[in-house]
């Protein structure tokens, strides 16, 4: 495992794809949260970064699947996919490699916005004067989000060998749970359900989360997403096999 994670690493590192997802995700939260008038955390008249963990999930339902597009739909168009699958290693073992090679992607995309809470700790008047709870708590909901998403990409790669399919796959999937079970809660012949239908709903979860309090229920929704989607991801690679 810790060998293709390192392979994915490096792979990631070596050419412009991280380095290229983490500019581009850094520049347009910066555009968004200082520059444009509408998200402006500077015409908020308070200390918060609400609008940074409103627009961050719809930029990772992009840009995560772009990352994760070609961890198997690579090795399939090139033909090193069978002389991995005989490689020494349990298919488990290449896809969480794989899986956590992407969720360390996010995560060095996150660290550099810790800025932003620093420099609202620092303008806030009185100094300080932020909800550093529900900040600890969005951003340990947004990581979740992306580890997720981080699933739901590597699994649309197993479906192909077409990087672009598994692109437009990965980000109906991750569109349908972020945002689609709460839209269609909202319809109102569900009556009595609509609530129970927005709990599936990756929004519900990550919303509940960002107020700081972390409940069991919702990491359980979170772990559950991510071991579904690379137990189907499992189930892939193994047909294949056969």
């Amino acid at each position: 495992m810790f060998v293709i994670f390192r392979k994915e690493i490096n792979s990631f590192f070596n050419s412009l794809v991280g380095y290229l997802v983490i500019c581009i995700f850094l520049l347009a939260v910066g555009l968004l949260i200082w520059v444009f008038p509408e998200y402006s955390l500077l015409n908020y008249g308070y200390a918060g970064l609400e609008s940074f963990f409103a627009i961050t999930p719809f930029l990772y339902l992009f840009l995560i699947p772009a990352v994760t597009m070609r961890t198997f739909a690579e090795e399939k168009r090139m033909g090193t996919m069978e002389l991995l699958l005989t490689r020494p290693l349990q298919d488990l073992d290449i896809i969480i490699g794989k899986y956590l090679a992407s969720c360390l992607l996010v995560l060095f995309s996150l660290l550099p916005t810790l800025l932003y809470y620093f420099t609202i700790y620092e303008l806030g008047s009185p100094k300080g004067n932020i909800d550093s709870a529900a900040v600890v708590g969005s951003y340990i909901g947004l990581f979740l989000l992306g580890a997720v998403f981080c699933a739901i990409g590597v699994f649309a790669s197993a479906l192909t060998d077409n990087q672009i399919i598994a692109f437009i796959v990965a980000v109906f999937f991750c569109f349908i749970l972020y945002t689609g079970f709460s839209q269609l809660a909202v319809i109102n012949i569900w009556s009595a359900y609509s609530f129970t239908i927005s709990q599936l709903s990756l929004d519900f979860h990550y919303q509940s989360i960002s107020k700081g309090l972390i409940d069991t229920r919702n990491l359980l929704y979170f772990f559950s997403i991510i071991a579904l989607f690379l137990y189907a991801t499992k189930l892939l690679l193994g047909s294949r096999k056969w």
